[in-house]
């Protein structure tokens, strides 16, 4: 299966056509029961909309012919007379989101977006590398970062918006950092069903650029139960065999458990933020920390404390063995990085 992220996608247009399949008697005669005038071929049903208010009324009251029919519909909207192509077709209610959230879904689009850089430092302070995380464009329209995945996800734009938030990162780490550098850029793998040809503008960008592939460090973030373990573990022998490092991320917390970074075994292993917190004044979390760095050395991966923001959690993170550690301490995001050499940045 190709990643739907690799499809070409479009912003839908004031006037359009919208498309569905498959035909049935059934679904002809409710839409001629609501009086629209539709058009139809052995394959496929369409109408016209002159506005984006019509074509959304249109698929909420096709929405509920759907609940009637034996079969689900699946639909695609082109520019006004324009030609349904094999590629574009998503489902009823898919559509649907995408009409609802009409301006999320023009900032996924239309790459109204940036990546601000974290940093991430050694057990001397000294910046090793960053974090790339998703922040609005300057002079672009507000949003939340959580709000525009789950809507990307409703929309299935979550593929599209995963690829193009990397390629974005790869891009914005060549002209602000220089070669040696790690560069912490994070993935959905559940966006990710062929990684040798979904991670092909991943492999591509990088090369154009001349990036060195050592200095990549490709990090796993999910909010969902990993379903194929086995899928997520041929996602980070592609990566490898490209010569990049794996992370996942939130170890410790929600489905990043102990047990999956075990079977993972990453290049580097981010302690979530909630283990962190107070860890020098809680003896649970303590043995929680050290038992991560105990596995985690026996498979050769490297440890690193997210969410720092007290010299005291630091210091305790490093006494017992943790090298790198990222967090506000060191310094938020910010959309460019502290001018070289490397040090502590102000907070």
């Amino acid at each position: 299966m190709n990643c739907s992220g690799c499809s070409p996608i479009h912003p839908i247009e004031d006037q359009g056509t919208l498309y569905m399949r498959p035909i049935s008697p059934a679904l002809l005669e409710a839409l001629q029961k609501q009086g629209r005038h539709v058009e139809h071929s052995d394959e496929l049903i369409w109408m016209h909309f002159m506005n984006l208010e019509s074509a959304q009324h249109c698929i909420e009251d096709i929405l509920k012919i759907e609940a009637t029919l034996p079969e689900k519909l699946t639909v695609q909207i082109t520019p006004l007379y324009g030609q349904a192509d094999a590629d574009s077709w998503i489902s009823l209610s898919m559509q649907a989101a995408r009409l609802k959230h009409a301006d999320l879904v023009s900032i996924i689009l239309e790459h109204q977006f940036s990546s601000h850089m974290q940093p991430i430092v050694d057990a001397s302070e000294q910046i090793i590398g960053f974090e790339f995380l998703l922040r609005p464009a300057e002079q672009g329209r507000p949003f939340s970062v959580y709000e525009l995945f789950e809507v990307a996800r409703d929309t299935g734009l979550h593929s599209f918006l995963d690829r193009t938030a990397r390629v974005a990162a790869i891009e914005t780490s060549a002209v602000l950092l220089p070669h040696g550098v790690k560069r912490f850029v994070n993935f959905l793998p559940s966006s990710i069903y062929n990684p040798e040809y979904c991670l092909t503008h991943t492999f591509e960008t990088i090369e154009r650029l001349s990036l060195d592939p050592k200095d990549f460090v490709f990090e796993v973030v999910e909010t969902e139960q990993i379903q194929h373990m086995s899928i997520l573990q041929h996602i980070f022998e592609v990566y490898r065999s490209h010569g990049m490092s794996v992370a996942l991320d939130d170890v410790g917390a929600g489905f990043s458990t102990i047990e999956v970074m075990n079977r993972l075994k990453p290049d580097f292993v981010k302690i979530d933020r909630s283990l962190i917190d107070h860890c020098d004044h809680d003896l649970n979390k303590q043995q929680q920390i050290i038992d991560i760095v105990e596995m985690s050395r026996r498979f050769g991966g490297r440890v690193l404390a997210e969410g720092i923001e007290r010299i005291e959690e630091f210091e305790f993170c490093r006494s017992v063995g943790i090298d790198l550690a990222q967090g506000y301490y060191f310094g938020k995001p910010t959309a460019y990085p502290p001018q070289g050499p490397y040090g502590k940045t102000s907070a």
